[in-house]
């Protein structure tokens, strides 16, 4: 049966589509990129839900993200997964954890490609108190082993294995930490196929003032791109693990690399658990809601946000991590529309104690 028909755009639609289903979480990170916990959840009922999933296969998008806040809390959540998986897309799921039991794990092996379960640290101590739950790295081991045992059931009945690893967010108090991971964590799980360290970005609540602290300073940004802590890594898990590392500064979206086209979310569109549309991963401000009108319309929309002049005059001057966080502020409020903008007052600096 063909699949939907593609529109005409004069912009490649994006292959990508981050969506963030819910902003309900039980966690509260101090760098939670959506505020998730802090504000509505904004998750639609499961047939509005299966809406939005039908309008996202009319680009025929090769991968759909589900994330949140927590996306395991939204009921039917399996169902829109299955309606994308039957469309013909690659699902994949990030979730801290927390309501990974053992039907979820099952319907993240009937509908999801993959599943990424988020790891701060090798133990409670520094991933409860960087996730700012006590428990937390409990219920996420708890949900590794859980796809681990799946896993290794349907590989031995002759059955796809469960795709599954761990993703962590990497902030100077964490940095040294990231060969533990590999070595105390990710070896407890056979069936474990991959580790992903992603740099933080100052989105969010980790680009409020004081954050800075706990951003990247240049000798971990180059080292999480240089290529050589990657391998070290990969050698501590024995080869047997896909390991990757990225600083993540790219998605700045600084104007040269705009206009020369290798801005790595040019190709991603960001959806809000309403169905809003948000012009730029990392930055407030939407461009319309894929309930209301074509995702060609919007896509074009954001492809012009991307290029405003004065993103670019604030993303120019961008050469460090700090003077990225300052930006992404002055960008925010910009965009954002007058309820985002009261959520933004309500923001208070970063204190470590």
């Amino acid at each position: 049966m063909p699949g939907p028909e593609r529109p005409v755009s004069l912009r490649p639609l994006p292959s990508v589509v981050l969506w963030e289903v819910t902003y309900a979480c039980p966690l509260r990170c101090p760098f939670c990129y959506s505020e998730s916990g802090l504000r509505p959840s904004r998750a639609l009922p499961l047939e509005q839900m299966l809406r939005v999933a039908d309008r996202l296969l009319t680009i025929r998008p090769r991968v759909v993200h589900l994330s949140g806040g927590e996306p395991l809390v939204v009921k039917g959540l399996f169902e829109v997964a299955e309606r994308l998986q039957r469309g013909g897309v690659q699902v994949v799921l990030t979730t801290s954890g927390f309501g990974l039991d053992a039907e979820a794990a099952r319907g993240i092996g009937a509908s999801c490609h993959s599943v990424h379960v988020s790891i701060d640290g090798p133990d409670a101590v520094l991933h409860d108190r960087l996730r700012g739950r006590e428990g937390s790295f409990a219920a996420a081991l708890d949900g590794l082993g859980l796809l681990d045992r799946l896993s290794r059931a349907r590989r031995e009945a002759g059955q796809p294995r469960v795709r599954f690893g761990i993703d962590c967010v990497v902030l100077r108090s964490n940095f040294d930490a990231l060969p533990r991971l590999v070595t105390d964590v990710a070896a407890r799980f056979p069936e474990l196929e991959f580790v992903i360290f992603n740099g933080v970005v100052p989105q969010g609540l980790a680009s409020r003032a004081g954050y800075e602290e706990e951003l990247l300073d240049e000798a971990q940004m180059a080292a999480l791109d240089s290529g050589e802590l990657e391998r070290s890594l990969t050698l501590l898990g024995g080869g047997r693990l896909a390991v990757f590392t990225r600083n993540n500064f790219d998605l700045q979206m600084h104007p040269e690399t705009v206009r020369d086209g290798t801005a790595w979310t040019l190709d991603r569109m960001i959806v809000e658990p309403d169905g809003a549309v948000r012009a730029m991963e990392v930055y407030e401000g939407t461009v319309g809601n894929v309930l209301d009108e074509s995702l060609d319309l919007l896509w074009a929309r954001s492809c012009d946000r991307r290029r405003d002049p004065f993103v670019a005059e604030q993303l120019a001057k961008v050469h460090s991590a700090a003077e990225w966080s300052a930006a992404t502020r002055v960008i925010d409020r910009r965009f954002a529309v007058d309820k985002e903008l009261v959520r933004l007052d309500k923001r208070r600096p970063y204190r470590t104690s």
